[in-house]
């Protein structure tokens, strides 16, 4: 269920502001949307698995968190983002 280093490097490599860029908000946005397509694709599987569940609703609650930093600093940045993963809001 992990990422491996090869999808990361994807990841980052789309979503980086500037070379060495790793750990921008932006960058942690779309490795943590990535992680809960994967959760919820091993949920739709695996319905009864509530310890899963539980760390799902935490990694949205991070990635609520860290895009209303966005929005909080630059609107434009926000906007680009969501649109660029495929988010509602």
């Amino acid at each position: 269920m992990a990422l491996t280093s090869e999808a990361k490097t994807a990841i980052m490599a789309e979503f980086k502001l500037h070379d060495s860029d790793t750990g921008s908000p932006e960058v942690q946005v779309a490795l943590i949307t990535q992680r809960i397509k994967d959760i919820t694709e091993h949920l739709k599987i695996h319905k009864k698995d509530f310890h899963t569940r539980r760390g799902l609703l935490k990694l949205i609650g991070k990635r609520r968190r860290l895009l209303d930093y966005i929005q909080k600093e630059d609107v434009t940045r926000y906007r680009k983002l969501i649109q660029a993963l495929g988010l509602r809001k």
